[in-house]
């Protein structure tokens, strides 16, 4: 029997156009809004019509290849209009995308394409150029266009509600990832559940997200079947996102919190944030510090948002107001439910802590391929009379209000910058190595907003070149995400009384990244010159290090995207210029990016826009 505040706070029922697909809406708004701007991509723009004309185009040509409902077919682009033509088009003609983000390893992608078993891959001729595939694959061209085929009517298709829309890679326990299977139905209420929570009326989205994650959905689809102007960017620089927002007057922006904790330290990009009307924040937990901070610049809407991708991108959504000690993630959206059970799958009264099942027409087909896995985690359960539900592995609890709090996780599972990663998959990676015995993968915030991912390695070898060369065998398999910041080598792993590694104990390690002798080899050589001491602090700061030697690379030294970031919006602000980010990955040492901005740009011409008194003290400093 369900509490009966239980029965309330579920009572999300709503009618939304069930028996629909996304092309449909789509070409609904298209239909309403034909010469308004759909798409904006740096210099180039589409209208809603051409977007229709060119998506439509491409479908013929992936319908005369063969693709059908239930078609699985691959997108390997760079973030372009020509994305979302591509994604699209696979919608129109029936079948299902599967995203292939070309930042990630070859072998992964090759994993992905061997287990989905998809035989037609959209690309473009940059990105098939610059990766190559190597796979027995039908490729087309998302910018090739048949002139036979301009003065053909709309595609048709037999694709149904029920049938796949996307299926989604996301990190796996076993070693392997796993592809969730997401149908129209399930996107199409979230869409109607989005309209509810953060209301419909059109603005202008600035896309950030990587295609391969799925809130991407929220940012490429529901907008352009809502007749919003979406901007897709391609770079994570706070500098570009701050040019993107001023430029075409964005109005919506989605963040993971480690993005927007990035945002906040950029001056002239914290202040480009009060422009917006609405904030979602999601991904991983919100503090509420991060809020307090958005606040003082921003006094539009802020969203909490929650959810796995088994359920459809969000589940919960939480409107922020004045943030207590936690930022709760609300309520579930339309034709969800949120249930809070004990481990006897009992529920649990108000206030008390429990894992989290989801139930409600968000919840997903299942696991590609992985009929085992899908039973495991899809269940359908007497005690809820017979609904199906996802089990997240969530810890939560209601409060009496009928908001819900996240409280973590009953296993290890992982989220960084948003992306959800398993360690068992990482670990069982680096103990097929020669020489490692034993890996633990665990996440360590030793600074608000830095979260990183440190493996404690029971090794025969240890020091630096062994991390290094570990690092170097998981980043040809894995993407940068899930790559190790930072490797501990110990004598043995430290265990509870059952026996089981515990990984409680590690988390009270001292900060690795302060007892590491490698880190400080050079350290004792000071810097040389103004600049060189600017850049030395910079990367001090972003990467919590007491030190940082000339010629030590910055990612070795546990620098990943969103550090390169946070390292540009502070020597923009010192030098009071443009410092391309793409700079800062190819000098990744002190002493070559010293080098550089001394060559691109004066130093006495920054010295004298720059504060005299905070660069003496910096030069003081080191």
């Amino acid at each position: 029997m369900l509490p009966v505040q239980w029965l309330e706070w579920n009572r999300t029922e709503v009618d939304y156009p069930r028996n629909s697909t996304i092309a449909e809406l789509f070409k609904q708004q298209a239909t309403l809004t034909p010469d308004a701007i759909a798409l904006v991509y740096k210099d180039r723009r589409l209208s809603y019509r051409e977007v229709d004309e060119r998506s439509d185009g491409l479908a013929v040509r992936l319908q005369a290849s063969g693709v059908k409902p239930e078609t699985l077919v691959g997108v390997r682009m760079g973030r372009s209009e020509n994305l979302v033509l591509g994604i699209l088009a696979i919608l129109k003609a029936g079948g299902a995308y599967v995203p292939l983000d070309p930042s990630y390893p070859q072998e992964r992608l090759s994993h992905v394409i061997g287990d989905s078993g998809i035989q037609i891959l959209i690309t473009s001729a940059e990105t098939r150029d610059r990766f190559p595939l190597g796979e027995c694959l039908t490729l087309l061209d998302v910018e090739e266009r048949d002139s036979a085929l301009q003065n053909l009517e709309a595609v048709t298709s037999t694709a149904n509600s029920h049938n796949l829309a996307y299926v989604m890679y996301t990190s796996g326990s076993t070693g392997s990832p796993k592809g969730v299977m997401v149908e129209h139905r399930n996107v199409v209420n979230f869409f109607t559940g989005m309209d509810r929570a953060i209301g419909s009326d059109p603005g202008v989205w600035l896309a950030v997200t990587s295609v391969a994650f799925d809130i991407s959905v929220l940012e490429i689809l529901w907008t352009l079947t809502r007749g919003f102007k979406v901007v897709i960017h391609d770079d994570e620089g706070p500098g570009s996102i701050r040019d993107e927002i001023i430029r075409h007057h964005v109005t919506h922006l989605q963040l993971t919190p480690t993005l927007a904790h990035m945002l906040t330290l950029d001056e002239r990009t914290n202040r480009a944030l009060g422009s917006l009307k609405q904030i979602l924040l999601g991904g991983e937990a919100v503090p509420a510090s991060l809020v307090n901070r958005i606040r003082q610049v921003f006094s539009g809407e802020i969203y909490n948002m929650y959810g796995p991708t088994e359920t459809t991108i969000w589940s919960t959504t939480y409107p922020v107001k004045e943030p207590g000690i936690t930022v709760p993630i609300g309520r579930p959206i339309a034709n969800t439910q949120i249930f809070i059970l004990d481990r006897d799958q009992k529920p649990m009264l108000a206030g008390e802590p429990g894992e989290m099942f989801i139930g409600g027409d968000g919840v997903a087909r299942g696991y590609w391929n992985r009929p085992e896995l899908t039973a495991e985690r899809f269940l359908t359960l007497a005690s809820l009379s017979g609904q199906r539900v996802y089990r997240t592995g969530d810890l939560a609890r209601f409060r009496p209000d009928g908001n819900i709090e996240f409280l973590g996780r009953t296993d290890h599972q992982i989220k960084l910058r948003g992306h959800r990663i398993e360690p068992g998959e990482i670990e069982a990676l680096l103990e097929q190595q020669p020489g490692v015995k034993q890996a633990v993968v665990v996440a360590r915030e030793d600074r608000e907003g830095d979260k990183r991912l440190v493996a404690y390695v029971v090794a025969a070898g240890m020091g630096e070149e062994t991390a290094g060369k570990l690092k170097k065998a998981l980043a040809a398999r894995l993407p940068e995400i899930m790559v190790p910041s930072t490797f501990v080598f110990i004598s043995a792993l430290p265990l509870t009384d059952n026996g089981k590694i515990d990984r409680k104990a590690l988390l009270g390690f001292p900060q690795p990244f302060l007892q590491d002798t490698a880190l400080v080899s050079n350290s004792q050589i000071a810097p040389q010159s103004e600049i060189e001491a600017i850049v030395c602090q910079a990367w001090k700061d972003a990467l919590g290090l007491p030190s940082v030697g000339l010629d030590q690379n910055f990612f070795d030294l546990g620098a990943h995207s969103l550090t390169v970031a946070e390292v540009q919006a502070k020597l923009q602000n010192l030098l009071q210029r443009e410092v391309p980010i793409v700079d800062l990955f190819e000098f990744s040492t002190i002493a070559s990016l010293s080098r550089h901005l001394s060559d691109t740009g004066s130093v006495a011409a920054a010295a004298r826009t720059t504060d005299r008194a905070q660069r003496r003290k910096l030069a003081r400093q080191n």
